[in-house]
């Protein structure tokens, strides 16, 4: 796999470009495979774009559909109105945008606690696999330290359900 660049850069990530050019999503997607991200940015649904400027009458979940078709390695879906608030992440919208793609999810916008971050473990089933706390990292709402403890590798999540079953019979 060809990478962006050497130096360390992993992914690149699309925003507005995407909705105003999607032949571009395909053409760096099939030139750096699993690594191109298209963010989406969305207000009641629909697409937001030029720094959420401007809404579209394009469908958040139709625009996300159109990428992964044309090979985007993941989607970052933040709902805008939720952005900043530390109001909790838009759970509905998420699953809905997760349940219609076959490409991860990365949850942003409203996250503001980690009773916030631990609610996003249930959308991990329908895809969406990472999240972006920012403003509550600020505040310190949240410790990153306490969030990567709850929901990283070794969480209690991750104990299969028959865990310890085998020394029971």
């Amino acid at each position: 796999m060809t990478e962006l660049f050497s130096w360390g850069v992993r992914y690149g990530i699309l925003g507005t470009a995407a909705i105003e050019n999607p032949d571009l999503v395909g053409q760096l997607s099939a030139e750096f495979p699993g690594q191109v991200i298209v963010g989406i940015d969305a207000r009641e649904g629909k697409v937001a774009t030029k720094g959420w400027l401007e809404t579209s009458a394009v469908d958040a979940i139709a625009l996300a559909q159109q990428v992964a078709a044309l090979g985007a390695a993941e989607i970052i879906y933040t709902d805008i109105q939720r952005d900043g608030t530390l109001k909790g992440p838009n759970l509905s919208a998420l699953r809905q945008m997760a349940q219609a793609v076959d490409i991860p999810v990365i949850a942003s916008g409203g996250i503001g606690s980690l009773s916030d971050v631990l609610s996003l473990l249930s959308l991990v089933p329908v895809g969406v696999t990472g999240m972006i706390v920012g403003r509550a990292l600020y505040t310190g709402d949240v410790s990153l330290k306490e969030a990567i403890r709850a929901v990283g590798p070794g969480r209690w999540q991750d104990v299969p359900p028959d865990f310890g079953q085998s020394a029971l019979a």
